[in-house]
């Protein structure tokens, strides 16, 4: 209802105009073939609605803007708006009451007199805008100081009503001193009548809505606004309304929210762990190979290390973008573990026992896995093709596929009994540059290609190994193609915004695959295992592939329900929880050493039995108690589980394949961890303990946030999006529940074919799943190369005309940087209060996942745009197309 405020913001506008009028020049900066002309230097002095309305003005008219305030509040709005914020070197508090300035003292004074001395020297154009209530207008700008103008030189007092901040001013007149044209007006807002007229009519309208609920007027009296306005109340005379006491200058922090000082720098202390970290590695290889059983433990430890290394640096360069597509392609390869469920199985066309039937089970639940993963990697990665990509030939990679498979059959048909190990070989190559194609938009295709040559590759291997009968051949066949089918069906089918989900239920599947494997192989080696040479080793890789197997399945399975909603998203808290763990990893633990001890074969199947038990009810209780926005973590843990679950049946069937494919897979899910928990600033215990808070939050009470939020309707956004140069989008995980990414895309393309730069801001932990929004964004047709990491185009926000935040809060909430005791401090956020103007596009003012106010809701650039992210982006959408024509 602030009239004042709208005037205000007028006045500004207006000045900027008035000045360009009897300014001589461009205000912004031009290379003609006559010369270069520099851009107009403009200094406003008073950061209030006026100046800030000016600021903006003389920005968008392409001049160099810098702004001078007392109050060091005002030098963040003044950024937003493109201009450089003055300061001087004395450190005072100009906060006053009703949002003015206060009186300052001469000391400071002083200082900022050096200040404007020197800048009337430099600047072309003087806006001064500087009121103090109650007392005539500052002087700020001396007559000596206008002397030392250019000639041709502008100033504009709008404090000239009050007396003028400047001392050659004439109140209401537009004259020359000096060569400086002197704009003294009164009634600038007068000279703006339509507009003017407009929004005061606006005022006055939503101030007679504001006393109405329900459609009935009623009238308040504790709304001092209410109070202020009313002359009669039934007959009785209201007026003078009593005085409202001023608003109070707002209070410091209080000491309990310091800071918390970083520690002092130690060393000796830090090197002497680092060294400690390398003796510990290197003496447990001394021990491991002290104890080795026999040389093919070591030449597969080997394997393990190497692989593992590989893996690190291979899965450091996958684009984010692409962490989608990541994880469902090493869900694909995961699937490796068909080999563990082939090489045990036997009978005929059907298994004849319970060794051959577990098998038969891994074989054809991995089989789902190859073929869902390859298929639903291939539609994300079509999804990014652009319209202006050439032409892709990726049928020619069946040239090498045939090349290779086709050699190995012959050469395993001729007896070359060293084919098939190297063939492993090859096909964990072509598994590494699966990984390694995810590295840029241009490769991952012949990624996802090398990924489906590796793991055929593999198969065949194992198959030609093995050499079985027809009759066994047939039902490897079966279980391949029943598998194979359930998988391509499903990821055919699955909506791209259920991807998180199925990525989970895939996991949960290579859990599964390696439990009944291990338990598949105890059985089968059980007669001759008293004999074996590596018999402890052969026990240790069943027990950890059994155990993290359990803990993939249920966590995967509870993962699953969580984000398709079959559970409720909520962490599920339970009394103790803590110590339920502990004691179920103690059983466990003792489980373990009574299968390590098993002499007869019930025993053991029986610990056996206990320790899946035992993990899966572990992976349910860890998984429950992890609220549905930290999925991204749990999902990439998982992953990693999976693959540390492979490499366990690799030192157990002794398969080279498996180990390297493992290793992979648990190197890319334990990075992925890493980068989702260091993007929510978070330990990963932190995280899958189901705590709360980051790694920076200090010990004293958060800032309470002050204010109210402004609303604003479809109308306005649509012509603040008209009026844009420069857009940044920032989705969130609303905008996936919304389903609202079609119209987004409609509305990118739309702006950016009539000139506007749009970009997409993603932050790492958007969404739930690493790279799900990319991969949303990229089916709704939006180019992938304006959607950019947060660290891409952090820095861009205070050149952004809008910034337009759709479904996020937690990952553009402010307090992450300036409140040191909030629950979210430190975590890196998207900074889009920085920009011009911020639209919040939410269902309601309500809290995130880490339930902690949003100060971006309250600040002065920004707007609420509450309701359906879906319908208000058809909405704004409607009205572009309205405006446009289209």
């Amino acid at each position: 209802f602030d009239a004042l405020s709208s005037m205000a913001n007028i006045a500004g506008y207006k000045a900027v105009i008035e000045a360009a009028n009897h300014f001589g020049r461009f205000f912004t900066g031009q290379i003609t073939a006559a010369g270069k002309i520099p851009p107009a230097k403009v200094l406003v002095i008073g950061g209030g609605v006026a100046g800030l309305s000016s600021c903006g003005t003389a920005k968008n008219m392409g001049a160099i803007v810098r702004a001078f305030d007392t109050r060091a509040a005002v030098k963040e709005q003044v950024e937003s708006m493109g201009a450089e914020f003055l300061t001087v070197e004395i450190e005072e508090s100009g906060d006053g009451v009703g949002g003015y300035a206060k009186e300052m003292s001469p000391e400071f004074i002083a200082a900022e007199m050096d200040l404007f001395a020197k800048q009337c020297k430099e600047v072309d154009i003087i806006i001064t805008t500087a009121l103090i209530p109650g007392k005539p207008a500052p002087k700020l700008i001396t007559k000596e100081m206008i002397e030392s103008m250019k000639p041709g030189s502008v100033v504009v007092d709008l404090a000239a009503e009050a007396g003028g901040n400047i001392e050659t001013t004439k109140p209401g007149e537009i004259y020359e001193y000096a060569g400086v044209t002197h704009i003294g007006l009164t009634d600038f807002p007068s000279r703006q009548a339509t507009q003017s007229s407009t929004l005061y009519g606006n005022n006055l309208s939503k101030l007679l809505l504001s006393m109405g609920k329900d459609k009935v007027h009623q009238t308040d009296m504790e709304d001092e606004v209410v109070r202020g306005a009313c002359i009669l109340d039934q007959g009785k005379l209201m007026y003078p309304p009593p005085p409202t006491e001023p608003s109070p200058v707002a209070a410091k922090p209080a000491a309990g929210a310091a800071v918390v000082k970083a520690p002092e720098p130690q060393p000796f202390k830090d090197t002497l762990v680092s060294s400690l970290g390398y003796t510990g590695g290197l003496g447990s290889l001394v021990l491991l190979g002290a104890n080795a059983p026999n040389p093919a433990f070591t030449t597969m430890c080997t394997t393990f290390g190497l692989a593992g290394i590989c893996g690190y640096h291979t899965v450091w360069g996958v684009q984010p973008a692409l962490h989608s597509p990541l994880m469902s392609v090493t869900n694909a390869i995961s699937g490796i573990t068909a080999v563990g469920g082939l090489l045990v199985m036997g009978g005929g066309y059907l298994p004849t026992n319970t060794v051959q039937a577990l098998a038969a089970a891994a074989a054809f639940v991995s089989f789902i896995n190859i073929f869902g993963g390859f298929v639903i990697t291939q539609r994300m990665l079509d999804m990014f093709k652009r319209p202006t990509d050439p032409a892709e030939h990726n049928y020619l990679y069946g040239i090498p596929a045939l090349t290779f498979l086709g050699g190995y059959g012959y050469a395993a048909s001729q007896g070359m009994a060293d084919i098939h190990q190297m063939t492993y070989f090859a096909a964990s190559l072509c598994c590494l540059g699966a990984l390694g194609g995810l590295s840029s938009q241009s490769t991952a295709r012949v990624g996802n290609a090398l990924g489906m040559i590796g793991v055929s590759g593999g198969i065949a291997a194992t198959v030609g190994l093995l050499e079985p009968s027809t009759e066994v051949l047939a039902q490897m066949g079966g279980a391949a193609l029943l598998g194979g089918g359930v998988g391509a069906t499903i990821a055919k089918n699955v909506e791209i915004t259920s991807l998180p989900q199925l990525v989970a239920l895939f996991h949960s599947f290579v859990g599964a695959a390696a439990c009944l494997t291990c338990i598949a192989t105890y059985i089968h080696d059980f007669p001759h295992l008293a004999t074996l040479s590596n018999a402890a080793v052969l026990k240790t890789a069943i027990m950890l592939g059994t155990y993290i197997g359990g803990v993939t399945v249920t966590g995967s399975l509870v993962a699953y329900g969580k984000l398709d909603g079959k559970l409720d998203s909520a962490a599920l808290l339970l009394p103790g929880r803590h110590a339920i763990n502990a004691s179920l990893l103690a059983a466990n633990i003792a489980a373990m050493g009574v299968f390590y001890g098993a002499e007869s074969l019930g025993t053991g199947v029986g610990m056996l039995g206990a320790i899946t038990a035992g993990s899966g009810i572990m992976g349910y209780t860890l998984t429950a108690a992890i609220g549905g926005a930290d999925m991204p973590v749990v999902i990439t843990v998982l992953n990693s589980y999976s693959g540390w679950a492979l490499c366990a049946e690799g030192f157990m069937l002794n398969n080279s394949l498996m180990t390297i494919v493992g290793s992979l897979i648990g190197s890319s899910g334990a990075i992925l961890s890493y980068i989702m928990c260091k993007a929510m600033n978070r330990s990963l215990p932190n995280v899958i303990l189901g705590g709360f808070g980051t790694s920076s939050t200090g010990g004293g009470k958060p800032m309470a946030i002050e204010g109210t939020h402004t609303e604003i309707q479809t109308d306005e956004v649509i012509q603040t999006l008209v009026n844009a140069k420069n857009v940044i989008v920032v989705p969130g995980y609303g905008l996936c529940a919304a389903r609202a990414q079609y119209p987004v895309a409609e509305i990118a393309k739309l702006l950016t074919a009539k000139g506007v730069n749009i970009r997409f801001g993603i932050h790492p932990v958007a969404g739930r799943m690493p790279g799900q929004l990319n991969v949303l964004l990229a089916e709704a047709g939006v180019p992938y190369d304006i959607v950019l990491e947060m660290d891409e185009l952090n820095d861009d926000f205070p050149d952004t005309d809008v910034t337009l935040v759709i479904g996020a809060n937690d990952t553009v909430n402010s307090a992450a940087e300036d409140d040191p005791n909030s629950i979210i401090a430190g975590m890196p956020v998207l900074r889009v209060w920085k920009g011009e103007q911020t639209i919040v596009m939410k269902r309601s003012l309500g809290v995130g996942y880490a339930a902690v106010d949003n100060p971006v809701f309250f600040k002065p650039n920004t707007s609420m745009y509450l309701g359906d992210a879906k319908k208000q982006c058809e909405s704004v959408l409607e009205g572009l197309r309205a405006h446009y024509g289209e």
